[in-house]
């Protein structure tokens, strides 16, 4: 099964684009003496941070290929003092290095160590005490020592494509596009590299800590490169990214937990060694070289640069190994720069974080794209008077045109101008979209990652991936849709589909309409309906929309045959608000008929009043709270895009049933409550908890009941259990627990050979617990068939394989699963194997 979170989407557009491109980082040049202009050989060349050089010239000349990003190089010669140089994609190539003579008595012994100092214990090593005090020290933020703060922040994220040459430039695919090389530039190795994408932003921070915790980011200014009315790109590239703090004992990439080299626990993953003393921003620092004590394991290597007197972070560089576990990515780089105003606290000044991505392979060779993201931290203010109005939401904040501003807005607002590449990225990507052969690979994209083809002017159809379904009751099953579509931004939406079965011959029909009348508090108010064939009880906390299906109606693998299908005719109205950020509030009036789709197999007959009935008449009304602290979306309109965090969910819903409106059969109460969170623990992964529980306070029949779920089906579902049968369990009161850890491969990284394949372990425990009253039973004719896991708490545990695959694309992933108890049950399966794709990092 398909993972269709739209988070995900992101990685389908980098796939997409990568597939196009090539990485390899060059510089070449000449090296001459300063005061002779003679060209000087037996130099040695450092990449980046390396203390090991990378290069020794044999003449005048040199040239430098690496399978990493080369932004700085070093030249160091006996006698002469070092020169260090910045490398970008303007500068290269032919660069020309003057090396001047060190006076003698300027000459200073420094011992620089390219192996690591092996100590007998880590107190003999001289770093573990210079940590031991920045753990002592370790400092807070500094905004939360202040009453009230605000700052600005600059936000600057650049895609490059890298390592192109004449014969990937002359595919067929660039016919009438080849004008974009006009804007690429040369490497020494002849191969072209090419920026694609860019987006500026300007953002005003306000936070207060006193009397009450209130923060406000607030959009003020962005400018993307031929992209400012389709955003997808823009959230591909922001979506990348999350904010760290090097104090914190795990760093946050793409929701993988990495071990801190400034974490107290460092020492358990990483070798220090201090190799220098040097002057950053006239700071006297101690420069730590780390590195981990295992390459094939999810950590950094770089430098910490440490303040002397107040042992402060001044700075920090990470990068990954080259041995890196993360699927899409080949590499990580990262460089921190910190303001210490005192000795206990810290503010962000500048970090600059660069993204290797490739579809497919780790090779040098790999087709890949440079995702580059800096941020610069400036005009900070403390304990200003903030009025209340500053934290209120405003409409104009969800207006596109808020962000627009000219070139002479742009030229003031940067901390440093564009490079010609950045500004030739603007004028190239306008080009673009005047282009109908990019507009269609554009669309092309924006298909598969939506699922909607868009066939006219406002209207898609869809979702592509959903034409076929079959099950037991339909057989073969066609579904076709469509929907309104004129913007991501749109305040209104309608969607419809029809569906056909050709073994019951019987068409099949859903509508929904929504419309979003402010953008703020997004209250809406909606309204659709549908008849269908559904699998109920794959879902315990379910919301009442109209065009959702579940997977069990048209599964095409399972195991043993599954009869207990259900004729759904069902209308519904909403209304829902956010009256404050990321908290919803929603109400659902719903009117809906139930009966066996399968009468033959599978019974939904009942008693009420002494009377034999096959067809449930349900009138319910539901008020649902819905918060998600911490989630963060991009777009304003009626849908909106979630973009990947570690929010939690939590839910709570009450239905209440009203006997006798349009006909309702029956009067009931139902509390239900969920939660779901994924907790980063540390170097050992991610956690997946999610837990529910509900009460119906009232008797009624099973179509109307809290089934646990199960799931026959082959393939993956999350929140089900994979060894139930559907209808299994029953319960009138009810609670369920899903853990579930995803190891990153910490545990097979110690095996040797199956490390090699870079897979994955996962290890899961589910458990439900539930009671059903015997009245709850008697309703139903078949109500002896029926139980809840009231004797002992049902459980099943297992395994998984994730990660598997080839390269860089890893996204198939393997479940064992056995079943714990409630073993003598006719009909069960103690052991099954589920299997899907999971696309993510």
């Amino acid at each position: 099964m398909l993972n269709n979170n739209p988070k995900y989407y992101n990685l389908f557009f980098l796939l997409f684009i990568t597939c196009l491109t090539y990485a390899q980082n060059t510089a070449n040049g000449k090296i001459t003496d300063a005061k002779t202009s003679k060209e000087i050989s037996s130099v040695d060349i450092f990449i980046n941070d390396s203390t090991e050089p990378f290069l020794k010239t044999s003449g005048g000349s040199f040239s430098v290929q690496s399978d990493s990003i080369i932004y700085k190089l070093k030249f160091s010669k006996k006698n002469y003092s070092p020169e260090t140089v910045t490398i970008t994609p303007e500068t290269a190539d032919n660069i020309f290095v003057k090396l001047s003579q060190e006076k003698e008595n300027t000459i200073a012994e420094i011992v620089i160590h390219n192996e690591k100092t092996k100590y007998k214990n880590k107190k003999e090593n001289p770093a573990y005490a210079i940590m031991q005090e920045v753990w002592k020290r370790k400092r807070n933020n500094g905004l939360e020592k202040f009453d009230t703060y605000t700052y600005k922040e600059y936000e600057k994220i650049q895609f490059d494509a890298n390592n192109l040459d004449s014969a990937f430039m002359s595919k067929k695919i660039f016919n009438k596009l080849d004008f974009i090389f006009d804007y690429a530039d040369s490497t020494a190795s002849g191969k072209i590299g090419l920026p694609i994408f860019l987006n500026e932003s300007i953002y005003e921070n306000f936070g207060e800590n006193k009397p009450g915790k209130k923060i406000k980011r607030l959009l003020v200014a962005q400018k993307t490169s031929g992209f400012q009315d389709n955003q997808v790109i823009t959230i591909t590239a922001k979506n990348l990214y999350r904010d760290i703090n090097i104090y914190d004992n795990t760093l946050n990439y793409f929701d993988i937990g990495f071990p801190s080299p400034v974490g107290t626990n460092g020492f358990s993953t990483y070798d220090y060694n201090l190799t220098d003393t040097i002057s950053i921003h006239s700071e006297n620092a101690y420069k730590i070289r780390y590195q981990p004590k295992r390459k094939d394991v999810l950590a950094f290597q770089g430098y910490l640069y440490i303040d002397t007197d107040s042992y402060a972070v001044l700075g920090a560089t990470l990068k990954s190994t080259q041995k890196i576990n993360v699927n899409f990515i080949n590499s990580i780089s990262t460089e921190l720069e910190y303001d210490n105003p005192d000795e206990n606290t810290f503010l962000p000044k500048k970090f600059i974080t660069e993204i290797e991505l490739t579809p497919f392979a780790k090779k040098r060779t790999s087709k890949s794209i440079i995702a580059k993201r800096s941020v610069d931290y400036s005009q900070y203010e403390f304990n200003k008077p903030l009025d209340d109005k500053v934290f209120t939401r405003r409409e104009e904040e969800y207006d596109a045109k808020f962000v627009d501003k000219d070139d002479a807005y742009w030229v003031q607002a940067r901390p440093d101008s564009l490079s010609k590449s950045e500004q030739g990225v603007y004028e190239m990507l306008d080009k673009l979209q005047q282009t109908p052969k990019f507009n269609r690979i554009v669309k092309i994209y924006e298909t598969l990652a939506s699922g909607y083809y868009n066939a006219f002017k406002g209207i898609d159809i869809g979702p592509i991936f959903s034409i076929y379904g079959k099950n037991e009751v339909e057989g073969d099953r066609i579904r076709l849709g469509a929907r309104t579509y004129f913007g991501q931004n749109d305040p209104w939406r309608a969607q419809f589909y029809t569906a056909y079965g050709f073994k019951d011959q019987q068409v099949k029909y859903g509508a929904e309409a929504r419309y979003m009348f402010n953008r703020v508090n997004r209250f809406m108010i909606g309204a659709g309906t549908k008849r269908d064939i559904e699998q109920l009880g794959v879902q315990l906390t379910t919301d009442d929309g109209i065009m959702a299906r579940t997977f069990a109606s048209s599964t095409l693998f399972a195991r043993g045959e599954n009869a207990s299908l259900s004729s759904i005719n069902k209308t519904n109205i909403f209304a829902s608000i956010e009256p404050w950020k990321n908290f919803q509030v929603r109400v659902d009036g719903t009117l809906q008929s139930i009966k066996s789709a399968n009468p033959e197999k599978f019974s939904l007959m009942y008693y009420r009043d002494g009377d034999l009935r096959k067809t449930l008449n349900d009138s319910h009304v539901t008020l649902s709270l819905i918060a998600r602290p911490g989630a963060k979306f991009s777009q304003t309109g009626v849908d909106r895009y979630e973009h990947g965090t570690l929010a939690p969910t939590i839910i709570l819903k009450y239905t209440r049933g009203i006997e006798g409106l349009f006909n309702g059969d029956f009067n009931y109460n139902r509390l239900q409550f969920m939660f779901y969170k994924p907790v980063l623990i540390g170097s050992w992964g991610k956690t997946l908890i999610s837990f529910e529980a509900g009460k119906t306070f009232d008797n009624v029949p099973l179509g109307l009941q809290n089934v646990i779920p199960g799931n026959q089906s082959y393939s993956l579902a999350q929140n089900t259990f994979a060894q139930l049968n559907y209808y299994e369990f029953v319960a009138d009161t009810y609670s369920t627990l899903h853990l579930e850890h995803h190891f990153n491969g910490k545990i097979l990284s110690f095996i040797p050979l199956i490390k090699k394949l870079k897979l994955r372990e996962i290890a899961f425990i589910r458990s439900a617990y539930g009671t059903l009253s015997d009245a709850s039973k008697a309703i139903n004719v078949d109500g002896f068939k029926y139980s809840a896991p009231s004797e002992q708490i049902y459980f099943e545990y297992g395994f998984g394989i994730e990660n598997i695959g080839i390269g860089n694309l890893r996204i198939f992933r393997v479940d064992f699963n056995w079943r714990g108890n409630y073993l003598d049950r006719p009909g069960i399966s103690t052991f099954g194997i589920k299997a899907g794709f999971q696309v993510g990092f």
